[in-house]
């Protein structure tokens, strides 16, 4: 099953004009693809219906600027994406700001190795930057230069967490194949 995100012209058009019924029809034909995606880099359904509300909040409010090149769902995965993004960087200044020496001197058990990991459990112990690196590269196809755009960071700066990514992804993988 292929989900269809094109929305007719005359909708866009009535929305930019303030049509409520306009702009809740397109909340409908997006809500969850935007959801999903919040989802895949946030994995926490409370900061993914946050995102969600916050992504369409801004669409409501900069409708207007969208001038029609591309597709809507591009224009709106880019909001979603960045709104998400934003959420990381700011629970990593929480957590930066509430960090203490007892977080600090944690470590897990020793030899505490999983016996079995598959992927998307692997992908998990990422941390959010990398999964949000990963996800917006490999899965949603996003280029070097546009991911950095999004993070407000250098292009070496999203191929280098794509590379730390990946090896981490391969070296977790490959230790669930030796535990096998």
């Amino acid at each position: 099953m292929t989900l269809s995100l094109a929305i007719p012209d005359i909708l866009v058009a009535r929305a930019k004009s303030g049509d409520l019924g306009a702009l809740e029809a397109m909340y409908r034909a997006f809500e969850t693809p935007v959801y999903n995606l919040a989802l895949r880099i946030l994995r926490s359904p409370e900061d993914a219906e946050d995102v969600l509300q916050e992504t369409f909040l801004e669409v409501v409010r900069s409708i207007g600027q969208y001038r029609g090149e591309g597709h809507l769902w591009g224009w709106i995965r880019r909001i979603a994406a960045s709104k998400a993004l934003m959420r990381i960087r700011r629970d990593q200044v929480r957590a930066t700001e509430e960090f203490d020496e007892t977080a600090a001197g944690h470590v897990g058990p020793v030899g505490a190795v999983p016996a079995r990991i598959d992927l998307e459990r692997a992908f998990d112990r990422l941390s959010e930057t990398s999964r949000a690196v990963v996800w917006l590269h490999d899965v949603e196809g996003h280029t070097h230069e546009e991911i950095a755009e999004l993070m407000g960071k250098t292009v070496s700066f999203s191929k280098s967490q794509l590379a730390r990514a990946h090896a981490r992804l391969r070296g977790m993988l490959d230790q669930e194949g030796a535990a096998s």
